[in-house]
């Protein structure tokens, strides 16, 4: 079975309701480091994201996994939004029926769910409603949900926004035993120190364009462009 990574995104562009949002992107996502796309609001972030997990089409350009069946491509990613939808049931049946969608046997899917809610510390709460848990345990329940399927890669689009603290602590934690079994994660966030504590490369879009790509620690103590500077100092918004 081909890895899906390496990725290469050529000259991508995405346009809608006649404005352009990404505007010739290129660049190349290996296994292993993890990447954080930064900009300020209206830079492209969560489109760019979009657009690598398939949610949108380009308007030119191309998105070439290692992987070259769809299909397979499609199974072995997973992507977890900033507002979560939650299904009328369990936190527990939640797990269950992703993987039921996956295929995954009957007497596997319990144990697997079992064990994803453990990683992200709700298995106290695998019978409790999903949609009575509080904001920062349903984004921990959606990590769970796509951990147990055991992607390849996860997109991660801003997960501890509008969270506390606490709960923000959880998420890195969750994110943390995530990528420890082998996963890729690209993610987007507005909190430059989520950026330093989980990231290893920075992708930093400024108005549609790819303005750096560059290690995290480089990017922060010596950014390469006016924007980088800037959005580092707080002098672009954040989010």
């Amino acid at each position: 079975m081909s890895a899906l990574l390496p990725l290469q995104v050529r000259e991508l562009s995405y346009a809608a309701g006649g404005r352009g949002i990404i505007d010739g992107v290129s660049f190349s996502l290996e296994a292993g480091p993890r990447t954080v796309i930064l900009g300020a609001n209206g830079a492209g972030k969560s489109v760019l994201m979009r657009l690598l997990h398939g949610l949108l089409v380009p308007t030119a350009g191309s998105i070439e996994w290692s992987e070259p069946n769809p299909e397979r491509r499609r199974r072995r990613q997973a992507m977890v939004f900033q507002r979560p939808v939650m299904l009328r049931r369990s936190a527990l049946a939640n797990l269950e029926y992703a993987l039921q969608l996956a295929g995954v046997a009957p007497a596997e899917r319990r144990r697997r769910a079992l064990a994803a809610l453990a990683g992200v510390g709700l298995a106290p709460l695998a019978q409790r409603p999903a949609r009575v848990l509080s904001g920062g345990e349903q984004q921990r329940l959606a990590l769970a949900r796509a951990w147990t399927l055991r992607p390849e890669v996860l997109f991660l689009d801003e997960p501890t926004a509008n969270l506390d603290p606490s709960a923000t602590r959880e998420i890195e934690n969750a994110a943390a035993a995530v990528r420890a079994e082998g996963t890729k994660i690209v993610m987007t966030t507005h909190n430059l120190g989520l950026a330093r504590r989980l990231g290893d490369e920075v992708l930093f879009l400024h108005q549609g364009r790819l303005v750096e790509h560059s290690p995290i620690e480089q990017f922060f103590k010596q950014p390469r462009s006016a924007e980088a500077a800037a959005f580092i100092k707080g002098e672009l918004p954040w989010v």
